[in-house]
């Protein structure tokens, strides 16, 4: 009876371990859903939600003339970009402007080409009002923005997030410690 018990116990304990193992498990689905948009990317075109149906991609939220966590978060996702490249995963990868007064299409292009030259799937929108891309980053990410009256900073979420071809975010990460290689396994998962 102790040997069934045993064989018991262990088969509980390994068939969970065998099954996860085995399968390549989708991202933890949070289910926040980005609303529509159409903004301006870095070519001066408009990109919209719409754009990305069908596509995985990660965003994050930057401002050109950030000094602290911005320029390792742009080298990070320029670094995340090469990674997918070199696995043969395709996903795009979308940088909002959080200082959109500033952040005009050619000097988002300037700024991003001090980390890459390959834009053909990375995208830097701006074109809208500061009051738009707090709402936006709230509503649609659940991370705060806000550009404080006394200060040309604006305070934003240092986080990568990860949305499904439906535009759900399904997950997100830390953007300066990034773990690229989690990453690559959910944004395989999805696919």
């Amino acid at each position: 009876m102790k040997f069934i018990k045993l064989i018991a116990c262990t088969l509980f304990l390994i068939i969970p371990i065998a099954l996860t193992a085995c399968s390549d498990e989708k991202p933890n689905k949070l289910n926040w859903k980005v609303r529509e948009f159409t903004y301006t990317d870095q070519n001066e075109k408009p990109f919209s939600l719409a754009d990305l149906k069908g596509k995985v991609w990660v965003a994050d939220f930057i401002f050109t003339n950030c000094k602290t966590v911005c320029p390792p978060m742009t080298q990070n996702m320029s670094e995340l970009q090469q990674k997918l490249k070199d696995q043969g995963v395709k996903a795009e990868l979308v940088s909002f402007s959080v200082d959109p007064e500033t952040d005009k299409p050619q000097v988002l292009k300037e700024y991003v080409q001090k980390f890459t030259q390959d834009l053909t799937n990375w995208h830097l929108l701006t074109g809208y009002s500061q009051k738009e891309i707090e709402d936006f980053a709230t509503k649609s990410f659940k991370a705060s923005v806000k550009k404080p009256s006394v200060s040309s900073d604006v305070i934003h979420a240092t986080t990568f997030f990860l949305v499904d071809q439906e535009g759900t975010i399904v997950s997100y990460y830390d953007g300066l410690n990034v773990p690229y290689e989690q990453i690559i396994k959910d944004i395989k998962a999805l696919q």
